[in-house]
C-alpha cells in the first residue's frame, strides 16, 4: 500500500519552486524570465520582430539557471564554475539588453510596441546589471586570498 503521508515528488518539486522564487537570487532570476517575456510580447507586436531574439535567449538561460538553482544541481555538477558562469550570462544579458533596447528607442518613431519593447529592455539591462554587480560581489567575497610562495626558505 501506498504511503500517504509522504509528499509526493509534484509536491516537492511545487515546495522547492515557493522556496527558491522567496530567495534574492531566485527573485531576480523570475523578474528577468518575467520582463524577458514581456520583451518578447512586445517586439512581436511591433512592425519589425527581429529584436525579440535577445529577449527569446536571456528568458531561456534565465529559466535554465533559475531550474539548476532550484533543484540545487549547482551543488551535484561541480564541473561547472555556476557562480562564474552565472555571471558571464547576466553581464552579456545587460549588455545586449542596453544596446538592444537603445536601438529600438532611438529608432522606433511611429512603432509604439516597438519603443514600448525598448523600455522594458532598458529596465531588463538594469535589472542583468543589478544582478551582475550582486554576483560580481559574490565572487569578490567568496575568492580566497592565500600568500604567494616566493621560493626563498626562511
Amino acid at each position: 500500500m501506498a504511503d500517504t503521508t509522504a509528499p509526493s515528488a509534484g509536491a516537492s518539486c511545487l515546495e522547492r519552486l515557493k522556496n527558491y522564487v522567496k530567495t534574492p537570487k531566485g527573485s531576480i532570476l523570475s523578474a528577468e524570465i518575467l520582463i524577458s517575456f514581456i520583451i518578447i510580447i512586445c517586439y512581436g507586436a511591433s512592425y519589425t520582430g527581429g529584436y525579440s531574439t535577445v529577449a527569446i535567449c536571456e528568458m531561456i538561460f534565465a529559466m535554465v539557471f533559475f531550474f539548476i538553482f532550484m533543484m540545487g544541481m549547482d551543488k551535484q555538477f561541480l564541473l561547472v564554475n555556476w557562480l562564474w558562469t552565472d555571471l558571464f550570462r547576466a553581464g552579456i544579458g545587460a549588455v545586449l539588453y542596453l544596446i538592444i533596447s537603445l536601438i529600438t528607442v532611438i529608432g522606433g518613431a511611429g512603432d509604439g510596441a516597438r519603443i514600448a519593447g525598448g523600455v522594458f529592455g532598458l529596465i531588463a539591462g538594469l535589472l542583468f546589471t543589478y544582478d551582475t554587480y550582486t554576483l560580481f560581489m559574490e565572487v569578490k567575497s567568496t575568492r580566497q586570498h592565500t600568500a604567494a610562495s616566493t621560493g626563498v626558505g626562511v
